[in-house]
């Protein structure tokens, strides 16, 4: 996933992080992170969720109607 990067291309990233935000917005920063990290994970879980209530609704309708059609004894 990182590719090639070595332990020194990450610190070298992180110092660069560093210089450009400063050290006092980072923990800020990793806050609103984690906020939206949580954010998005809630969203897709409800989209997940979402998509297997549709599924089984849409069974299940299938299924009655498949009922209605089949002549009673």
């Amino acid at each position: 996933m990182l590719g090639g990067l070595t332990g020194w291309h990450l610190l070298i990233i992180l110092a660069v992080i560093l210089l450009l935000f400063g050290a006092p917005k980072l923990p800020a920063l990793a806050k609103s992170i984690g906020q939206s990290m949580r954010i998005f994970k809630g969203e897709v879980n409800e989209m997940k969720k979402d998509g297997k209530d549709a599924d089984a609704s849409s069974e299940t309708a299938a299924s009655d109607s498949s009922a209605e059609t089949k002549p009673k004894p």
